[in-house]
């Protein structure tokens, strides 16, 4: 592509995703994804369902100068067939701005940074915050992250607005703040502190989520515990939780697998309505790979009744060659409290997966898990049998 057609393309993309064309015209990135993917549930809401959903993406990096930049991500997430006819139905109600920041930063390749704008954000393994990339719409906030970066590792306070009475329609006014920090080469490892608020005017939700976590590899071994507690309150009930977690993995056959070791508990409340709760929220986590594919624990507490979950798991990983990885994970569910259930058991879930690099560009993956349902399951009326589900996704990146 010549410089000239490669200009005209920056300014197009630069004007549908807002960005200025001089901006554009200076120097800009242009990237893109369309991720179709095909899904299979058995059973879903008493019946059997298939359908396949897909997300197109189109952005622009723009430098504005060395120090200044500006990113805006536009995308398109949508059901195959829910527009039955395209040449009635034109008014791109499914286009939504996913990212779109100004970021300023020091000169030197470690020092400060600052974003200001709508953005995704993701700290440690996504387990309180997270971008949720496996939902086709993903996650992003809207609001202002400011860093440090050395030879110690990186600092970050953030402050995001989740709800604004400004707006028509909205209740109440919500932020969720706070600071993160990495650590590195304490130990032998890396470390991880984070302090987390969230507060919800009108339900009288005022939360803090202050936690560690540690992570280090030892020759062909890699570890990693974590701790986290809540206190405050939420939902005008006083707040008192927590979540560990640990993981063992030992890399095999000169690093083409691996083999891990993994528990998780997430405090739950036998006695609500006493008005003091000891169930973890996992805040804005990327659950889906840490609790099985089959996603049947997205919004805890909620999708576990408020019970809490224990998930001991078992995880195998091989590659092959450069361009596979075939993961096979088995995990066995458990509330953390049995609220006066005869058994704690949720269900034993197995999964599958195999992803496959095409070419830099394109990637195939499928999947599958099988679920079998527990008396706690049955009882919350998640499941009313075992679950088969299977997904096929390809991503086309630019």
């Amino acid at each position: 592509m010549d410089a000239e057609r490669a200009r005209r393309l920056a300014l197009t993309l630069s004007l549908l995703g807002g960005v200025a064309p001089a901006a554009a015209a200076q120097a800009a990135r242009i990237g893109g994804e369309l991720r179709p993917r095909y899904e299979y549930r058995s059973p879903d809401a008493g019946s059997v369902n298939g359908f396949t959903s897909m997300r197109a993406r189109a952005d622009v990096a723009a430098g504005l100068e060395r120090r200044v930049s500006l990113f805006v991500q536009v995308q398109d997430v949508r059901l195959w067939g829910e527009e039955g006819n395209t040449l009635n139905d034109f008014r791109a109600d499914n286009l939504d701005l996913h990212q779109g920041y100004l970021e300023v930063r020091s000169g030197e390749e470690r020092g400060w940074s600052a974003r200001v704008g709508r953005q995704e954000m993701a700290i440690a393994e996504e387990r309180l915050i997270g971008s949720v990339n496996w939902a086709q719409q993903g996650r992003s906030f809207d609001g202002v992250r400011a860093g440090l970066s050395g030879s110690f590792g990186s600092v970050e306070a953030f402050g995001f607005t989740l709800a604004e009475t400004a707006a028509p329609g909205v209740p109440h006014e919500a932020e969720f703040v706070g600071g993160y920090a990495q650590l590195e080469r304490v130990a032998g490892g890396t470390l991880d502190l984070y302090s987390l608020h969230t507060r919800v005017a009108g339900v009288q939700t005022n939360q803090a989520t202050v936690g560690a976590r540690y992570a280090a590899t030892r020759g062909s071994w890699r570890y990693r515990v974590e701790g986290t507690y809540q206190l405050g309150d939420r939902d005008s009930a006083t707040v008192r939780a927590f979540m560990a977690g640990a993981r063992l993995s030992k890399q095999l056959f000169a690093n083409r697998a691996e083999v891990t070791l993994w528990y998780d508990y997430l405090s739950g409340d036998g006695t609500p309505g006493d008005g003091r709760t000891e169930v973890f929220e996992t805040l804005f986590a990327t659950n889906h790979p840490l609790y099985g594919i089959a996603d049947l624990f997205t919004d805890i507490p909620r999708h576990t009744g408020g019970l809490g979950l224990q998930d001991a798991a078992v995880k195998l990983a091989y590659v092959p060659g450069p361009d596979v990885r075939i993961g096979l994970d088995g995990h066995a569910f458990l509330v953390a409290e049995g609220g006066g259930l005869a058994s704690r058991r949720l269900g034993e879930e197995v999964d599958l997966t195999a992803r496959f690099r095409y070419s830099a560009n394109l990637t195939a993956e499928i999947g599958g898990a099988w679920v079998a349902d527990g008396p706690v399951l049955r009882s919350l009326g998640r499941l009313t049998g075992d679950l088969h589900f299977l997904y096929v996704m390809l991503t086309a990146r630019l």
